[in-house]
């Protein structure tokens, strides 16, 4: 029986996903009370390579012990689902791949990078934040002196990092339906539905630009058509992130999922990654205006290129 290609691709993305979020969990294992001096302490228990461990994790408190149950519920939960899906993934006929040396190696460039990465795109989006707070969420999933929205978005973005990561994610087509995937993930918290395409007008702020409703055809086919471009991955890439931020394509979240988005097929290709750093966010938000509004598409492209690519050195 051949391959099911379609059912292939939407079992791997939910893996990486449940990957993504097994990850995310600042907490992995059962929950373990010891007394010791007359006081209660929280542990988490894990078995790893057929060994036990006990982590220590805090001073007993009902609130702590408590979310030490739900993360365990939850892990086992994932775990079930995961081994569903490689059931459902054999049936489909699907194997292991393994992907070209220069690919993986761009992919552990851009892991390495990934905590400066999301700092510098929560910058853009306005989020207040400093790299150690970014950095201290990313860790353990928490933060003192930021808001509930700051943090999730930060989460968020983890979240879909972790997600384009994944090997068989970047063995995926860069296409329409993993947007929808990224900018679900981005905006997760915010809209139950957030990867879904816009249906009601939206103004940008500090621009005239007025972005009409999006057709998901329309919308669909020139991804693809800019993927199928001859040129180089760069150049495509930034196709992709500025033609889908100006088409405003979900209601929220477009230029956190446009990033990511781009950089799927800039990293699936070899070709560095993308990143607006803090510093150049005015004027990179100053030129992205201008290409709203009409100004040709070389201007905000070439700055990109010198200001926001960086590459991997070792396998360009």
């Amino acid at each position: 029986m051949a391959p099911k290609y379609n059912e292939i691709q939407e079992l791997l993305r939910k893996r990486a996903d449940l990957y993504a979020r097994l990850n995310l969990m600042p907490y992995d294992g059962t929950p373990e009370i010891k007394e010791r001096g007359g006081g209660k302490y929280l542990y988490i228990r894990k078995r790893i390579a057929s060994k036990q461990t006990s982590t220590y994790v805090g001073v007993y408190t009902e609130e702590l012990y408590n979310l030490l149950l739900r993360n365990a519920r939850e892990a086992r939960e994932i775990r079930r689902e995961l081994r569903h899906i490689e059931k459902q993934l054999n049936i489909a006929g699907y194997s292991e791949g393994e992907l070209p040396a220069y690919v993986m190696n761009n992919v552990d460039f851009a892991r390495i990078n990934m905590k400066m990465n999301i700092y510098d795109q929560a910058v853009l989006e306005g989020v207040a934040t400093s790299f150690p707070q970014t950095e201290e969420i990313i860790d353990n999933g928490k933060v003192y002196g930021m808001t509930a929205t700051d943090v999730q978005k930060i989460l968020n973005l983890k979240h879909a990092w972790e997600f384009i990561l994944d090997k068989d994610v970047i063995a995926s087509r860069t296409d329409y339906y993993m947007l929808s995937h990224i900018a679900r993930l981005v905006n997760e918290v915010f809209f139950t539905e957030g990867g879904r395409i816009r249906g009601v007008p939206v103004t940008i702020g500090g621009s005239s630009y007025v972005p009409p409703l999006p057709n998901e055809l329309d919308v669909k086919d020139r991804i693809q058509e800019i993927t199928e471009e001859k040129g180089d991955a760069i150049d495509k890439a930034v196709k992709l992130c500025l033609y889908c931020m100006k088409t405003q394509i979900f209601l929220d979240g477009n230029k956190r999922a446009s990033v990511i988005f781009a950089n799927h097929y800039l990293i699936s290709h070899g070709g560095g990654f993308l990143v607006i750093p803090e510093k150049e966010v005015p004027e990179f938000k100053k030129l992205l205006v201008s290409y709203y509004e009409g100004e040709n598409i070389s201007n905000i492209s070439n700055f990109i290129k010198k200001k926001c690519w960086k590459k991997n050195e070792v396998i360009t």
